[in-house]
């Protein structure tokens, strides 16, 4: 038997329960003992009543752990199958996406894991979740990320030294971040402002046509939530920015100002190693009515050239297309419900305005997140700083408080300790 946090619905209500230790059900199946499970964000959707679930099922999909066991699959090299299957190791340190991925469908070798065609998200009815003393892991040689692999040793010098708690954002709030930072920086309606070159002009690659980008060309990007995803994309467009050579404006927006003082923190401490304002990168926090005076201060009225939506919820969307300018962008990955679109089709032809929503497809983000994270220990790694993502590490008996605190926004990323 195992302890676990258990929601039984319909809404507010988390227990701690005993409930039956997993077993292997199929060959590909992989169990892991949980060192750290995460309390996200995305955990409030089922806890407040906002999505339907009619099922008493454990919680949580952020997860690091120690392989226990491993089904029949594992220890065979078989051609077409996901590598893990012939590496993985009882005792290896691995790190989960929030969904199960094959690793060998369509989807997955195309890299958008995320749909994976035999794709379950932990924590829902459809399988359980990770915020317990263990967690089943299906198709677990697609799915998870050997954190003991000897490469990994080799690629970064300071492997040695970094935190296991940090390397749970693995699992999905530093590629959700990530993604959507990218997302919006790649989109095809940003290239002409990168480059200095207008429309259509911009997509003929011929001599006589393309020039080097602009150096006094400033972007001006929004972010709406600054939970600890929104705190991730924030690190990860500075990153991009300073990587790529072009200035860049972050507006974070957030009506609790208590995530926008920590937001602050947390980008001055990646600010003053980075020398980001020598390179015209800066950033800003408002509550949502400031930031549209601001952002139409900044822009001459034009808006913002993209704007990452991380709340899920209509009144973000809304914000989000009030402060994008027209021909802008809307990288969205918070997780929305089934109420009715709250853009009609006329909103969006009036400004050119592009959407992109959905699922970050975490386990093909990871390696590209691995490397921000190596990065960005100093604000990754600690644990209750003012300038750290994570603010508690507790035990699971001080759940019904920890979602109480998180969903009133009183407290950021939580972490549980099984065995505590």
């Amino acid at each position: 038997m195992q302890s676990a946090i258990r929601f039984h619905p319909p809404s507010y209500d988390i227990r701690v329960e005993t409930i039956p230790t997993p077993r292997i059900s199929d060959p590909d199946d992989a169990i892991v003992k949980v060192k750290y499970a995460g309390l996200c964000g995305s955990d409030l959707h089922a806890y407040r009543g906002h999505e339907i679930v009619d099922q008493v099922h454990t919680c949580g999909h952020e997860f690091i752990g120690e392989i226990v066991e491993l089904g029949s699959a594992f220890g065979k090299a078989i051609d077409g199958r996901a590598p893990l299957y012939s590496t993985l190791k009882v005792g290896d340190k691995v790190v989960s996406p929030f969904t199960t991925n094959c690793g060998e469908c369509a989807f997955c070798r195309a890299g958008v894991t995320c749909r994976c065609i035999h794709s379950k998200l932990f924590g829902c009815p459809a399988l359980e979740g990770a915020q317990a003393q263990y967690v089943r892991v299906p198709k677990a040689g697609g799915t998870l990320y050997s954190l003991s692999d000897p490469a990994l040793s080799q690629k970064y010098s300071s492997w040695a030294n970094i935190s296991d708690s940090s390397l749970l954002f693995l699992g999905d709030i530093l590629p959700t971040g990530l993604f959507a930072a990218l997302q919006a920086i790649h989109h095809p309606k940003l290239q002409a402002t990168l480059s200095g070159i207008p429309w259509p002009l911009h997509m003929d690659t011929s001599p006589s046509v393309r020039t080097e980008s602009p150096k006094d060309i400033t972007l001006t990007f929004a972010i709406v939530g600054l939970g600890p995803v929104g705190l991730c994309a924030m690190i990860a467009l500075a990153d991009q920015a300073s990587l790529k050579g072009f200035k860049l404006r972050i507006v974070g927006v957030d009506l609790n100002e208590a995530r926008r003082q920590k937001a602050e923190r947390v980008y001055a401490t990646v600010c003053q190693t980075e020398g980001y304002t020598d390179a015209g990168i800066s950033f800003v926090t408002y509550d949502g009515e400031a930031a549209k005076s601001a952002v139409s201060e900044y822009t001459e009225g034009a808006g913002c050239d993209a704007v990452l939506e991380i709340v899920g919820h209509d009144s973000a969307l809304n914000l989000a297309y009030d402060l994008v300018r027209p021909f802008g962008v809307i990288s969205s990955v918070g997780v929305h419900s089934e109420r009715p679109f709250p853009l009609s089709g006329g909103n969006l032809y009036d400004k050119n305005v592009s959407m992109d929503f959905g699922r970050c497809p975490a386990r093909a983000m990871l390696p590209i997140a691995l490397d921000l994270l190596v990065k960005r220990q100093d604000v990754f790694a600690g644990v209750g700083t003012d300038a750290s993502l994570v603010d508690r590490i507790v035990g699971m008996g001080d759940a019904v408080e920890m979602y109480k605190l998180f969903d009133k926004g009183d407290i950021g990323k939580v972490l549980f300790q099984p065995w505590e």
